[in-house]
């Protein structure tokens, strides 16, 4: 019998080979970035790919990789607060030398005036005036120069607590979907990887991947306006479902994930009903005139971490499922059932239409 291919291996070698034919440069920012475009998980990104032509250049490439793949272009930004660090202490470094200096000073006029003040035997009183001017003098100027001293200090303080604001910022984008607020694609493969951390014994639990009903119809026909609504309503739902304990993730254009930590099959198809159910009973408004734009139906794909042997045929099995539930016609849900890893036994269900867009 002829051994199942892996099909990680298959598009990676897709991947290199093609990477090849083109003249990509084998960088580890290239791989990633023709690895999406070929999956073709994110259209966007597949449609952008395409437009750079035959002679794809380093710099279109990065170009394009800072847009969906911030992660491998963080150069710019730590080598830029690198510099505001450097320049920072250096400033700090010179406050502090001009302040030693300054310090030295002011110990040298206090041990004029007291060697005035101790003199045994009679006191030249001018002379004492005048140390004792000099030291009022070089006390208000010390604490004025204290003042500024601390005044900088704080400073600072503040313009290195807003570079580490920024990059933990940066840090946390990388796992957010702006538009929605929901975990991005990448949080999501992260937290997939962690299921198979123990290959032996993987995390039991599910993963559902849902998308919009014909969304790039909607988006067409409605604008990116109303299709960001029809997002953030799905979103919502997604993130009230899933609470605290699992995972609502957003992929691109239409498409979400759910991880969720069961894995009663029951439990996960209730969750993903429960998903489609509210979104149902709740139609997208129009902000301007109030009216209902309609409601949003979803097609869902799942697989169970039990039913596949690593975390890429753990995603790639679900979106069989979804692929599934979109040849069915959508508003399906599709269960994804394996002996062995090789696809039979599907379980597909399918809720009759409340309504839709």
């Amino acid at each position: 019998m002829q051994p199942v291919k892996n099909p990680a291996s298959s598009i990676a070698l897709r991947v290199a080979t093609a990477m090849h034919q083109m003249g990509i440069d084998g960088l580890p920012r290239n791989y990633e970035l023709v690895y999406e475009a070929y999956a073709g998980s994110n259209p966007e990104l597949v449609r952008d790919f395409i437009a750079l032509g035959k002679v794809k250049t380093q710099e279109a490439l990065d170009a394009l990789g800072r847009k969906y793949l911030p992660h491998h272009h963080e150069d710019g930004l730590l080598a830029r607060q690198n510099g505001q660090v450097r320049a920072e202490m250096s400033n700090f470094i010179n406050l502090l030398n001009e302040e030693k200096v300054s310090l030295s000073d002011y110990g040298r006029l206090i041990g004029d005036a007291s060697k005035v003040i101790q003199t045994v035997g009679e006191v030249d009183h001018a002379e004492l005036g005048q140390s004792i001017k000099a030291l009022k003098v070089a006390t208000e100027k010390r604490a004025h120069q204290n003042s500024n001293v601390v005044r900088a200090v704080v400073d600072k303080t503040v313009a290195l607590a807003d570079m580490q604001r920024e990059a933990e910022d940066a840090e946390a984008a990388k796992f957010v979907d702006p538009l929605t607020g929901l975990s991005s694609r990448r949080a999501f493969n992260k937290a997939v990887a962690k299921v198979y951390a123990n290959p032996e014994m993987p995390v039991l639990c599910g993963i559902a991947i849902g998308e919009i009903d014909d969304f790039a119809r909607l988006s067409e026909q409605m604008g990116p306006a109303v299709a960001d609504r029809f997002l953030k309503q799905v979103a919502k739902v997604m993130k009230a479902v899933a609470g605290d304990g699992d995972l609502a993730c957003r992929f691109d254009a239409g498409r979400f994930g759910m991880l969720l930590y069961t894995s009663d099959q029951e439990e996960v198809s209730r969750i993903v009903d429960l998903v489609r159910s509210k979104l149902k009973a709740t139609a997208v408004v129009n902000s301007g005139n109030g009216r209902a734009l309609g409601q949003v139906l979803m097609s869902f794909g799942i697989c169970l971490s039990a039913q596949a042997p690593n975390a890429f045929d753990f995603t790639s099995f679900a979106e069989k499922a979804l692929a599934s539930s979109r040849a069915a016609g959508g508003n399906t849900v599709t269960i994804y059932g394996s002996s062995d890893y090789v696809p039979k036994d599907w379980l597909i269900y399918k809720k009759a239409p409340v309504g839709g867009f």
